[in-house]
């Protein structure tokens, strides 16, 4: 049985701006960021992690070094194109009340209505296409450790999308289980690399917060 631990970056400037920031857009984490990768390194002890593999976007790949070097075992990381996060087109860098007043269907649907999601009107990259890759990306490395656990670092609507791909859900229900927070941890199981269980979804327990901010979560 192959485990992930599929990992939202830290929160950075444009999360807590609620802009956002697509494929081609980023910002750097926000301090407390780097303690929270740190309480989820902790919770991570007790897995004997065989690989960590990342998105190549800065938010992600700082997560995911930082993460590595809390964790103070010599474990291969490796940058991954096919993990990078939804490509957002015209969307990327608005704020969300500004792409709200612009395209307000379009907004509903990517947030909302998946199956209604037209990425021609914003230049933006398909819920299907992402699904693909890194569906594709999370099955090659079920192959490569198929008795293993392996931690995959991305970004909150690539994995919100391609997690529930995984699962099986049909667009119209992609959406169903919520959003995902900020270094949070999503974990499924697999025997054969093409049929997942959900074991736990978007798991903020380690850091321990009294309040969760709405710009948390995606």
């Amino acid at each position: 049985m192959t485990k992930f631990y599929f990992i939202r970056h830290g929160k950075t400037q444009w999360n807590l701006q609620s802009r956002y920031q697509g494929t081609n857009g980023d910002s750097p984490l926000l301090p407390q960021s780097y303690q929270e990768i740190k309480l989820l390194a902790k919770s991570l002890k007790g897995v004997n992690i065989d690989h960590i593999f990342s998105s190549p976007l800065p938010r992600a790949k700082t997560t995911a070094e930082k993460l590595k070097a809390a964790l103070n075992e010599d474990i291969p990381l490796t940058i991954d194109d096919r993990l990078a996060e939804f490509n957002l087109g015209k969307m990327e860098g608005m704020k969300f009340a500004e792409v709200a007043k612009r395209w307000p269907a379009v907004l509903d649907a990517f947030r909302h209505h998946p199956d209604r999601y037209d990425p021609k009107v914003v230049d933006s990259e398909s819920f299907q296409s992402v699904i693909k890759r890194m569906g594709n990306a999370v099955r090659d490395y079920a192959e490569q450790y198929p008795t293993g656990n392996v931690v995959v670092v991305s970004h909150g609507a690539a994995l919100n999308a391609s997690i529930n791909g995984l699962l099986g859900a049909p667009l119209a229900h992609l959406k169903d289980r919520g959003g995902l927070s900020n270094t949070s941890t999503t974990i499924l199981a697999t025997n054969d690399g093409q049929q997942f269980k959900l074991v736990k979804w978007n798991d903020t327990s380690y850091l321990h917060k009294d309040h969760v901010d709405p710009t948390d979560t995606i």
